[in-house]
């Protein structure tokens, strides 16, 4: 997926002739301390509500004050992980996605990038979560799948999460079958250390929030 297929069809961006006070109702509204301005198609920037606050501008066209703003983008060609990687980075609420003439074309907001995650991970497809602890050089997908598929079952979606200063990592599985025991059983029969599995809806909810900020935390190692 591309950065132009994320790009948010309901958060405006702002004009110089807006105020500051109109800003922060944007913000409210649409839940982001980010936004762009933007002249014709031409991208000027990106202000947050703290230079607003800093500015004591609020009740004055934004055109009025000499800024020096942030202006991170990101072009519609770009593939979607770059663009978590730069929000993660620079720690936004929302990126601009510029075309290669450098015209404005909308923007993405984490909200976006958290339904575009929750799809990645087949979150809304029914199943459990199966997480195994392993050495690198001992991960085989052929294998693993092999394992899982013996129990008539399958993988929707699987991501690594590195273990710092150490060789070891998580593998996350999202398997289609709610109750994996038996799945987990024929893993421990293969010495595979199964560290957690998440069968019931409340935990996968928990899960999946706990790991979603673990992976953009990760992201802006």
């Amino acid at each position: 997926m591309l950065a132009k297929d994320l790009i948010s069809d309901i958060v405006p961006a702002l004009q110089t002739s807006d105020t500051g006070q109109k800003a922060l109702n944007w913000m409210e509204v649409f839940r982001v301390s980010h936004l762009p301005i933007v002249n014709n198609k031409e991208f000027l920037g990106l202000i947050s509500d703290t230079d607003i606050y800093d500015l004591n501008m609020a009740d004055e066209p934004i055109g009025n004050h000499k800024l020096s703003l942030f202006s991170p983008f990101v072009y519609a060609d770009q593939h979607i992980y770059e663009v978590i990687e730069i929000i993660a980075r620079l720690k936004l609420t929302a990126v601009p996605v510029l075309d290669r003439q450098k015209n404005y074309m909308g923007m993405i907001t984490n909200h976006d990038l958290v339904q575009y995650f929750a799809n990645l991970t087949a979150v809304k497809n029914p199943g459990a979560i199966l997480v195994l602890e392993l050495h690198q050089n001992d991960y085989s997908l052929s294998r693993i799948a092999q394992i899982v598929e013996s129990n008539d079952a399958k993988i929707l979606s699987l991501y690594i999460q590195p273990h710092e200063d150490s060789t070891k990592m998580d593998l996350i599985l999202k398997i289609n079958r709610v109750d994996i025991s038996s799945i987990i059983n024929t893993f421990e029969r293969y010495d595979y250390m199964v560290k957690a599995s998440f069968m019931e809806n409340q935990e996968l909810d928990s899960f999946y929030a706990n790991r979603f900020d673990e992976f953009m935390m990760y992201l802006n190692i």
